[in-house]
């Protein structure tokens, strides 16, 4: 289960590759082995997601050393076909908001950005915004905006998942993705630019 390290995702984040649907097959049956697999694979995108929601480390990770216990007993109900990892971090972030509504702690920690290789393709507007913005302020800027605003920019953008993945992890359709992340990102481009740090055209 979840040790509280970091480790390489060596899967990209759009595209699942067949690996996770054979992974996931065989946890659905019990391996063990399998489903470890898919924590590693996971487990450092989902401390960022509980993070996003709590903005505490302890309480990030309790709330995914659970979310996978509690995702290891519900394998058995998993589609087969379906995403893994929209749906672990749908479950992390609620067993998140859990822990937080029980605990408000805050220890400062700065949230690691994960970088993705994405020299074959070409960024978005927004993806080009968010990527000039000064790291440290990006994370400031985040933590001011609501949580729903805070995942679904999370999400798309930083974590580059796709609109239907987004849609799949917040349990939402993909037309509500697109009008949530409109209204966050304008949200967001005004916190960075109250933000001394942050140097982004166009805000």
């Amino acid at each position: 289960m979840y040790d509280g390290r970091e480790v390489n995702d060596p899967s990209p984040i759009e595209g699942r590759p067949s690996e996770d649907d054979e992974l996931c097959a065989r946890a659905r049956d019990g391996d063990v082995s399998a489903f470890e697999e898919l924590v590693t694979r996971n487990q450092t995108f989902a401390f960022r997601v509980a993070w996003l929601v709590v903005r505490n480390r302890g309480d990030a990770e309790d709330a995914v050393q659970e979310a996978f216990v509690k995702a290891y007993y519900a394998m058995p109900r998993f589609r087969p076909g379906a995403p893994f990892r929209p749906w672990m971090m749908r479950i992390v972030a609620n067993e998140a908001r859990n822990r937080g509504r029980s605990s408000r702690r805050r220890d400062g920690l700065a949230l690691r950005l994960g970088s993705t290789d994405t020299a074959q393709r070409a960024p978005s507007p927004e993806a080009a915004v968010l990527d000039r913005a000064d790291a440290e302020a990006l994370v400031a800027a985040l933590d001011r905006l609501p949580e729903r605003d805070r995942l679904v920019v999370a999400y798309r953008y930083l974590f580059e998942m796709s609109e239907a993945e987004t849609a799949e992890a917040l349990d939402v359709r993909p037309g509500t993705v697109k009008s949530r992340l409109s209204r966050a990102l304008v949200r967001l481009r005004t916190e960075l630019a109250s933000n001394p740090l942050a140097e982004v055209e166009g805000s």
